[in-house]
């Protein structure tokens, strides 16, 4: 017999040094000595199992590591050409080739690699295609730390197989294979034999019997049925078997007027909780209630109510082919005496149409909205100028003459004036100074020199306050519908040249102010305010006109501002100047002399104009107290400023100046808190 001492030498095997395998030519010499020696030994009864191996290979190539497997199992392997990897096997302590085995097993695992036993041949291939060769197939004991591929099924026998696919599957490395049977309600798992191992134990412990029973409840003041037909409503699902898991099954005895639970444990507590909640008396009697509104409007909330229930209803008989979707005729209708809403239900869309109205009926606040319109304008102009005439036709001399009008009004004007004093229309304006011979011989000269200098100031502080209630539109309009003329006809006839007839049209126009507003109070404080505000006035313009001048001034915005805040809305500040000269060619040139051959004239205008605006919620009964207090007394003390009214010989005495009142009293807290309830009469 051949002992292994005489291949290798007592010092190579002897249990104080245990064989090394690190390089091509001792996995060569190892694989020569298996060769020989696997019989006898085998024929010995000792096995490879007796002896030791330390690997130790470091950055070697994988199949070196294959080579030295093969050499201590004595099983052929075969090696997929894409098995290629540098690795790393160390260890400090030695190992029995099943042992080595084993960790070669674990080498492939950090590598991407499967070995698949077929037989006495095992075969290296990549870990993406273990799922198609055939491996360990269902073992009575799946090993807990072996890594060899296995496929083991897995019977369920409370649970649903099909539910711990979704459990189990995030456990399991991307290339396992987990997969469940319906209709036995069993699992295959086919992984590494450690894992699989670990899976098993998670299914035990899962895998669970449930404490299903039946039990009975008895319904005291609902129909068994009817509560039975809303749970179903509510989770369609508990009618449906959910794989190997039993449901909860929801039956109505009518006879008894009971309902029959079947099902976990759980499952029937919160169902009895759930029917407990439904099986309570109705807090008022029949199907027909009468809702007296605070705040709302009964004949639009009876309208809107309506269209509720019909679209419900349209849309669940087109579902459930049922004649209502309410379980039963639903009317509504407004007592607008009294402002309440009759109707007539049954008790679930009751409920339904109350929560509705709790939520409509509401006390909306309101919105005080004051603005502030400023406007500082000023208008100054100034004209000069020097007309003359020169008529020498009584003494046969030339004709000449410089007329320009200044302020309107020019020589030519005076001179027919002063020959005939019906011609004067109205008095000329300005300063005018003249010199000048009026004879029916000899030369006629006229010369006036007129100056005219006009100035005029607006100021205009206007405060349109308005109240009005969230989302609702409210307009205030303080002004004067001023007459323009806009046309006139005169109709001349008759053979002395009169005139017969005369008439002129004339169109009203509003001046002054204008404010409406759309208040939105938003979530906080904010109010975002939908604002047109247009201002007014006439001008008081130092140049004449056809006819009146206005100044309009408009802002249409919408803006957001704090509650009790002040924001600008726009304003204008405008400063312009002009000036004009009219002069004889040349002549009006010269210093001095050029005065008596031209005219001037300069005009200058100033405008500011801010518009400022100002929201206030009122959100109760105390802030609308509170402001509408703060203004009534205001006037008051606006009218007690005048004084008392002194005439030494009074036209009307012993009546007394008109003055508001005292304002009344404000409510007291349980005045006001004693309002009607919802379903009593006002």
């Amino acid at each position: 017999m051949t002992r292994r001492s005489d291949i290798f030498g007592p010092s190579m095997l002897s249990p104080s040094r245990p064989l090394p395998i690190n390089n091509p030519v001792l996995a060569f010499v190892l694989a020569a000595w298996v060769t020989v020696a696997a019989a006898p030994l085998a024929a010995q009864g000792s096995g490879s199992g007796t002896a030791r191996i330390t690997p130790n290979f470091k950055d070697a190539e994988i199949t070196q590591v294959i080579e030295a497997v093969a050499a201590s199992t004595g099983r052929s392997i075969i090696v997929d050409p894409r098995v290629r990897a540098q690795v790393t096997m160390l260890s400090s302590t030695p190992m029995t080739p099943s042992a080595f085995y084993e960790a070669f097993l674990a080498l492939l695992q950090v590598h991407g690699f499967v070995a698949v036993p077929s037989g006495n041949v095992i075969k290296i291939i990549p870990d993406a295609n273990s799922r198609t060769m055939p491996g360990n197939d269902l073992p009575e004991r799946v090993s807990d730390t072996s890594d060899e591929l296995v496929t083991q099924v897995v019977a369920v026998n409370n649970v649903s197989a099909a539910q711990l696919v979704a459990i189990l599957r995030p456990l399991m490395p991307q290339n396992a294979h987990l997969a469940a049977y319906p209709s036995s309600n069993t699992l295959i798992l086919a992984d590494r034999a450690s894992n699989v191992n670990r899976m098993v134990r998670i299914i035990k412990r899962i895998d669970q019997a449930s404490d299903a029973d039946v039990e009975v409840v008895a319904m005291q003041n609902a129909s068994a049925a009817e509560v039975v037909r809303t749970m179903t409503a509510l989770n369609p699902a508990q009618a449906q078997a959910e794989g190997g898991m039993a449901p909860l099954r929801v039956v109505a005895d009518e006879r008894s007027n009971s309902i029959l639970l079947a099902g976990d444990k759980t499952q029937r507590l919160r169902a009895r909780t759930l029917i407990a909640y439904l099986d309570t008396p109705l807090t008022s009697g029949g199907d027909t209630r009468v809702r007296y509104l605070r705040y709302a409007d009964a004949e639009k909330i009876a309208e809107k109510l309506k269209e509720q229930v019909t679209g419900t209803s349209g849309a669940t008989a087109a579902t459930t082919g049922a004649a209502s979707a309410v379980g039963g005729a639903t009317t509504i209708w407004a007592e607008p005496e009294t402002n309440a809403l009759v109707i007539t239900a049954p008790a679930k869309t009751m409920n339904s149409l109350m929560a509705v109205i709790d939520k409509l009926d509401i006390r909306r606040a309101q919105v005080i909205v004051e603005a502030i319109i400023v406007e500082v304008s000023a208008d100054k102009s100034a004209e000069l100028g020097v007309n003359w005439l020169l008529d020498g036709s009584n003494s046969d001399q030339a004709v000449g003459g410089f007329i320009e009008p200044v302020g309107g009004t020019s020589i030519f004007d005076l001179v027919r004036a002063a020959r005939d004093p019906s011609t004067i229309t109205g008095a000329p304006r300005g300063t005018t100074v003249g010199v000048g011979r009026l004879a029916d011989t000899g030369i006629n000269f006229a010369a006036v020199l007129r100056a005219l200098r006009g100035d005029s100031t607006t100021n205009i502080i206007a405060t349109p306050s308005i109240v009005t209630m969230d989302n609702q539109s409210a307009e205030i309009k303080v002004a004067q519908e001023v007459p323009f003329v806009t046309g006139q006809f005169t109709n001349a006839g008759g053979n002395a040249g009169n005139t017969l007839n005369p008439f002129q049209t004339i169109q009203r126009q509003e001046v002054g102010t204008i404010l409406k507003i759309t208040p939105q109070i938003n979530e906080g404080n904010a109010v975002m305010l939908k604002i047109e505000q247009e201002s007014s006035s006439i001008a008081a313009s130092s140049s004449g006109a056809v006819d009146l001048i206005t100044n309009k001034r408009t802002i249409s915005t919408n803006v957001l501002i704090e509650d009790g805040g002040t924001v600008v809305l726009g304003g204008l500040i405008q400063d312009s100047q002009t000036g004009g000269e009219q002069r004889v060619p040349f002549l009006g040139r010269i210093p001095v002399i050029g005065e008596a051959f031209r005219t001037r004239s300069a005009k200058k205008t100033k405008t500011n104009l801010m518009v400022f605006i100002q929201p206030r919620i009122l959100r109760d009964g105390t802030d609308t107290t509170f402001e509408t207090n703060q203004k009534y007394n205001y006037m008051r003390d606006q009218q007690r400023a005048l004084g008392p009214q002194r005439e030494a010989l009074p036209l009307l005495p012993g009546e007394p100046r008109a003055i508001l009142p005292e304002i009344p009293a404000v409510p007291t807290q349980e005045s006001t808190s004693a309002e009607p309830a919802a379903e009593s009469p006002k």
